[in-house]
């Protein structure tokens, strides 16, 4: 059985979709973007700080459907430009500890002036 969940202190989605759906003991995050959720809209600002907001919305996302940034175990990063690496993994490391979770990152067309967007797979079991 899965089940949606809307997180009260995130962005809403822009389309069809789940932010966060639980499936048993794994919760995945649909991509999240550098979106303020007070106001929907994309925040300015360089890779660093739009990673540590989309981040802030993926915290969010799981925390909605009973899951946590540890609970992470898959991450795909999405980048606008490849070139933002360092600087994506500088403000990445902030928010995920040892053991860190798998990781894709590849670089992607994104939606106006959106540097990166990251979804996730979690696993709440024991």
């Amino acid at each position: 059985m899965k089940r949606a969940f809307h997180p009260e202190a995130g962005p809403k989605p822009m389309g069809p979709y789940s932010p966060a759906v639980r499936a048993g003991d794994f919760v995945f995050i649909s991509g999240q973007g550098p979106a303020e959720p007070a106001t929907n809209k994309l925040i300015e600002g360089a890779i660093f700080a739009q990673t540590q907001r989309t981040l802030l919305n993926l915290a969010s996302a799981l925390q909605s459907a009973g899951s946590r940034l540890d609970d992470v175990v898959k991450v795909c990063v999405h980048l606008a430009d490849l070139g933002d690496f360092q600087e994506m993994n500088r403000a990445y490391s902030e928010f995920f500890s040892e053991p860190y979770p798998v990781r894709t990152t590849v670089q992607s067309g994104l939606l106006g002036t959106m540097l990166i967007e990251i979804d996730c797979i979690a696993y709440t079991g024991s």
